[in-house]
């Protein structure tokens, strides 16, 4: 053991023995990681709450509640002429097949023998969406007029929130949108086989519904609208800004010039995304006159406010390449754009492509700056195929969210959580997607 001497000679403590001064130290290092961890813990448990309540609102807007039905498609209603011209059918509008719905429910409360005393307006547990249904199956199939055909309408959205275990029968007596007799029907229905749940693909496909039709509302226009937005801010952000990084970076002189875009670039990456939607109403829309809730005017939005971060992470990246690399390309002769081209940029790849899959993940989830270009719009007709869908009205998945949680009825609720949870899906897949296309150019870089 080694003992420190006091200045008269003699020992007065040893090395291996902590002082008051290293046991308040080693105290505060204790502390401080206790403190890291609580964070940690606290973080992740926010973290977990939310990922578990959205799942818990949300995974049941996957599920939907269907009854089954034999149609009455009568021709003194649907073809008074008799003719079966497609013309004459269309004229016959969707009010018009509303009575073949409540023909077909009393057809089926007979056939089933059910019997609930009190039971006023049967056909109220089925969607309205069901006579849109009939009529479009019909003009397609004219010559089917006269028939019976069997189909598969939604349940209201009280009656599969009934399923889901959101209504009761104690709140059904205080709903004026359903009765205990209307529960009670669709109960006995389920016990004869003609009413079940199951997987809803029409939430993910179908374009979204009025505030009388929450179970109909569906993901597929805004999915569209996402994807060429997405499509537009990659085919125009990462050319411009993968170009603007490596001049900035390898071939603009050091200058006030160079300086003042510099710091501009970084303001920009800091400006609030409402801004970006001011300018692209400003001068997309009411300067160059391209169309409201369009895709080309929210992709051309979205790339303005994407620029600034994949020049920042590229320049970044290619910074991070050590200079040794510039030099021996420069010492066998290549040229300074050879040496960036063929040895820099490639090294710099998976940072280029990591700094582009943030910004296009940061762009999808954006709302602000779509709302002003007005894609909170309500559209249910999907837009065409590139080139002419991207001037076609459409919406976006963090539009569609906002857009529902505005609506009263609590289906519409249950709808934005499950149009979260795609969302979560979608920014997954792209980032899975740039972990393993960095993984690929590492291993051959």
């Amino acid at each position: 053991m080694v003992d420190i001497p006091d200045s008269r000679g003699t020992s007065t403590s040893s090395i291996l023995t902590a002082d008051k001064r290293t046991k308040k130290r080693n105290a505060a290092e204790k502390r401080f990681r206790f403190y890291g961890l609580a964070a940690i813990c606290i973080g992740l448990s926010a973290l977990v709450m939310l990922l578990a309540s959205i799942l818990y609102q949300g995974i049941p807007a996957f599920t939907q509640t269907k009854v089954t039905l034999e149609v009455p498609l009568s021709a003194d209603v649907l073809d008074p002429e008799g003719n079966r011209d497609p013309e004459d059918i269309a004229k016959v509008i969707t009010f018009g097949y509303a009575g073949l719905i409540e023909e077909a429910v009393e057809n089926a409360i007979e056939e089933y023998g059910i019997e609930i005393e009190g039971l006023d307006d049967p056909a109220a547990i089925v969607s309205k969406q069901a006579s849109a249904q009939v009529r479009n199956w019909v003009l397609k199939n004219p010559e089917a007029v006269g028939g019976t055909q069997q189909f598969s309408f939604y349940t209201t959205s009280r009656i599969d929130q009934y399923y889901k275990g959101k209504v009761t029968m104690a709140s059904a007596e205080l709903d004026s949108q359903i009765s205990i007799e209307q529960i009670q029907l669709a109960e006995a229905l389920e016990e004869a086989g003609a009413l079940e749940r199951g997987f809803n693909w029409d939430f993910i496909f179908a374009p979204d519904a009025s505030d009388q039709r929450p179970e109909a509302a569906g993901l597929g226009v805004a999915i569209i609208g996402s994807a060429y937005m997405m499509l537009i801010v990659l085919c125009l952000a990462l050319p411009i800004g993968v170009a603007a990084s490596i001049y900035l970076e390898e071939f603009a002189p050091t200058n006030r010039l160079t300086d003042i875009i510099e710091v501009n670039i970084s303001n920009l990456a800091a400006v609030p995304s409402i801004v970006f939607g001011i300018l692209g109403l400003a001068i997309f829309i009411n300067f160059a006159g391209l169309p409201q809730s369009a895709p080309i005017v929210g992709g051309l939005v979205l790339t303005l406010m994407t620029l600034p971060t994949i020049i920042i992470s590229t320049r970044a990246a290619l910074k991070s390449v050590p200079p040794s690399i510039r030099d021996a390309a420069l010492g066998v002769g290549a040229s300074k754009m050879q040496s960036v081209f063929h040895h820099v940029l490639p090294l710099a790849g998976p940072g280029i492509l990591t700094g582009t899959i943030i910004g296009l993940a940061q762009a999808l989830g954006e709302t602000a700056p779509l709302l002003l270009i007005g894609m909170v719009a309500f559209v249910t007709e999907y837009p065409d195929a590139p080139p002419d869908g991207f001037f076609d009205p459409a919406t976006a998945l963090p539009v569609q969210v906002f857009n529902w949680t505005q609506r009263a009825d609590p289906a519409f609720a249950e709808r934005a959580s499950g149009a979260i949870i795609v969302l979560l899906v979608f920014l997954a897949i792209m980032n899975i997607t740039a972990i393993l296309l960095r993984r690929r150019f590492e291993r051959r870089w």
